[in-house]
């Protein structure tokens, strides 16, 4: 499995892009940046567990107090987790997203 996923909002669910470098992960969420059905949220690396938010939501991110900063990244990292597991356990014929998702 690619080790950093790009997460984004669509008609408000998350969904995930999985990009091999780091590097790449960022130019696709720079051209999610760009697309207006799609709102960028940020990088998760899979290696070290860790979220980086888009440009945006890490100032208001920066502003929250600890504890808001702790929720906030728990919540990111399990959906990004989730979003992994769930495509990791997909069927190659059924190429549809879970329900869920």
């Amino acid at each position: 499995m690619k080790r950093f996923s790009v997460i984004y909002l669509l008609r408000e669910q998350y969904h995930h892009i999985a990009c091999n470098t780091r590097s790449e992960a960022f130019d696709v969420l720079r051209k999610l940046q760009l697309d207006i059905k799609r709102t960028p949220v940020g990088v998760y690396d899979a290696k070290t567990e860790l979220f980086e938010w888009e440009p945006t939501r890490q100032h208001t991110y920066n502003g929250a107090n600890i504890q808001e900063q702790s929720k906030l990244a728990d919540q990111i990292i399990t959906i990004a987790q989730a979003l992994r597991h769930r495509d990791a356990d997909r069927v190659p014929s059924l190429n549809r997203p879970s329900f869920f998702a």
